[in-house]
């Protein structure tokens, strides 16, 4: 109907016009519907005329209808403005969370809603989550999960269509649970419309709009809703695509900087274990090898034999290896760290060959732990080819041996001279002074006492070898009771085991060497026979049993061994010692008879005793010292009775 002028009726022609100009302004200044019905009312109660009042009503009609028009293009480019806003920060995503909080945001803004709220689901749990709100004031609201069916956002989740209702809490189109009433009635709600969130076929979530009063949702704003919902789920998607292309770049990354760095560490020690076997091949000791590992490592490093003996250290104080560490090193082959060293069993096979303690790195890392295994490889190959030459010349130095000892009476064949060339072969110099010792010890530890005799002669420059059963060493030397006791201490001690050494020499030249061997036996036997298990002596050492076994026992010197402080008393005072100990022992100990042999006071006897114990020690007089020194007199009476000597002794 066209609305026809007021001024074409009976009123003032200029009322009409003012009027219209009056509602014109008021749409210009985006004035509220209520001014404009206020307008009109006002124009109806100054115009009485029915026809002015018509023209009224429908002018006001025409503007509100203009006024609505307005209205759903701004609020239709406010949303294409937020669409648009969304967009964007999608384009620019560096944070999931602000991305959805903005959109959960705009969704309350554009929709007029008290609260909106966002849930994702859960796959692993079933059901689905808070994840984004704005607006919400209950912090049980805001740590709601619904199960799949449950609740309206449960409904959404589980069908993937939108649901609405204009009062939750009577509605029984959804399946009600205390919890979820428990939250929507202390968030105050009462109209709710839920959206899924579906980047593709799949429901993710969900996205609310919830008013804390009765609401009818239109389809506008259903359209809206879902609109964001997109964005949103659009959002999460490649935020997850993003998340998942990150994590599968930090895992190439990582496995190349793995391939690299196993890259680098196979490098290193490929060149590591080349210059060690180099080493080896040319024909480098233990020492070289060891402070080749040092270095490669950056830290001490001590190699020790299979009892625990040292073979080499660099750059470290002395360090023995952890027992307990040794065990786990032994046990898996593989380096252990215990006790502040790194130690590593040497290990050809299941055969134990020695120990190698690395000191200063307790940050060893897998690369270096591995270089460390490897070189302890090398230095086992090292030890085995020692072990293979050693043994070799351990041979041919106990044929040589055997082929000494044999003597000119045994074989036809036995020439000196071609034996001592082949000892200077091995630098051995038969021309200087050389004692021949006999090991033994318990039977269970024979093999063992061979190989560390071997092992000790080598130290010497000696030749070892094995005799009967016993191991035989010919040392350079010319004090075998000397050789014999620190053969005997050292060889027990490495044993654990008591090992008796009997010695004799010195030689000087191999047609001796087979007499020595024997007279050597002989005073082994002997020890075993006094009980003297452990301890080391040549025949010298047995006192009159030396002299008896001997076969060349040198007389002189063991009555000088036994009467020489009396005897260089009396020489050097004139005095009658010897002569008075001689008659004592003659008439069986007794002072008095002895003072009547040789026609002195019983006193002067005592006194002379007592000077012979203050020069022989207090044990002087004990039956194994008595009998000695009685048998001392007798050899020297017959030596200063013979041609050489007769006439020798000085007469009181």
């Amino acid at each position: 109907m066209t609305a026809t002028s007021p001024s074409s009726h009976t009123g003032a022609p200029g009322r009409g016009a003012a009027a219209l100009r009056r509602l014109l302004d008021l749409l210009a200044a985006d004035a509220p519907a209520q001014d404009l019905a206020e307008a009109a009312a006002r124009a109806r109660a100054d115009w009485a005329d029915a026809a002015e009042a018509a023209w009224m009503e429908e002018t006001v009609r025409a503007a509100l209808a203009v006024r609505r028009e307005l209205d759903q293009h701004r609020r239709r480019e406010a949303e294409l403005a937020a669409l648009f806003d969304t967009a964007g920060d999608l384009a620019a995503l560096r944070d999931l969370d602000a991305v959805l909080r903005a959109i959960v945001r705009r969704a309350r803004t554009l929709l007029g809603a008290d609260v909106a709220y966002l849930t994702l689901n859960d796959p692993a749990a079933q059901d689905t989550f808070m994840r984004v709100t704005d607006g919400s004031v209950s912090a049980a609201f805001q740590q709601l999960r619904l199960g799949m069916g449950e609740g309206l956002g449960g409904l959404v989740a589980q069908t993937a269509r939108p649901y609405a209702t204009t009062d939750y809490p009577s509605d029984q189109r959804f399946r009600h649970t205390s919890d979820i009433d428990g939250g929507v009635a202390e968030e105050g709600l009462r109209s709710i419309l839920g959206v899924p969130l579906r980047p593709g076929k799949e429901v993710i979530g969900v996205l609310f709009a919830a008013n804390r009063a009765p609401r009818e949702f239109t389809p506008d704003a259903i359209a809206l809703l879902t609109s964001l919902a997109d964005h949103a789920a659009v959002a999460i998607d490649s935020a997850r695509l993003l998340e998942e292309t990150r994590s599968t770049l930090a895992r190439l990354e990582a496995a190349n900087e793995t391939a690299r760095a196993h890259s680098t560490a196979l490098h290193r020690a490929s060149d590591a274990h080349d210059r060690l076997t180099q080493l080896v091949l040319r024909g480098s000791g233990i020492d070289d090898v060891a402070a080749e590992i040092a270095a490669l490592l950056g830290g001490g490093l001590a190699v020790h034999d299979t009892d625990g003996s040292e073979l080499a250290r660099v750059h470290t104080r002395p360090v023995t290896p952890s027992a307990q560490g040794l065990s786990a090193a032994r046990a898996d082959g593989r380096a252990v760290f215990a006790d502040g060293v790194w130690t590593c069993a040497i290990l050809a096979g299941a055969e134990f060959l020695g120990s190698i303690v690395l000191t200063g790195r307790a940050d060893l890392s897998d690369a270096d732990r591995r270089l460390f295994e490897r070189a302890v490889l090398v230095t086992a190959l090292l030890l085995l080819l020692r072990r293979s030459v050693t043994e070799a010349e351990d041979r041919v130095r106990g044929e040589l041996l055997d082929d000494l000892l044999t003597g000119p009476a045994s074989s036809a064949r036995w020439d000196g001279g071609s034996l001592s060339l082949r000892a200077r072969r091995l630098g051995v110099n038969l021309a200087e002074p050389h004692a021949i010792a006999v090991l033994d010890c318990e039977p269970p530890h024979r093999p063992r006492l061979s190989a560390e005799t071997a092992r000790t002669a080598r130290g010497l420059g000696a030749l070892a070898g094995t005799r009967g059963g016993r191991a035989v060493i010919l040392a350079p030397c010319d004090r075998p009771g000397t050789l014999a006791r620190t053969l005997a201490q050292d060889l027990s001690r490495i044993l654990g085991s008591p090992v008796t050494v009997g010695a004799a020499g010195p030689a000087h030249g191999p047609d001796q060497l087979p007499a020595l061997h024997a007279e050597a036996l002989r005073c082994l036997d002997a020890l075993s026979a006094l009980g003297r298990s452990g301890d080391g002596a040549d025949i010298a050492d047995l006192g009159f049993l030396g002299v008896l076994l001997g076969d060349r026992a040198d007389v002189t010197a063991y009555v000088e061994r036994v009467l020489g402080p009396v005897l260089a008393y009396d020489a050097k005072r004139g005095t009658e010692l010897i002569r008075t100990l001689g008659a004592y022992y003659d008439h069986g100990a007794s002072f008095s008879r002895a003072k009547d042999a040789l026609h002195v006071h019983v006193n002067t006897v005592v006194q002379r005793l007592d000077r012979v114990a203050q020069l022989l020690g207090p044990d002087w007089n004990t039956p194994a010292r008595a009998l000695e020194t009685h048998l001392a007199l007798r050899l020297h009476r017959l030596t200063r009775s013979g041609p050489a000597g007769r006439g020798a002794v000085r007469r009181p």
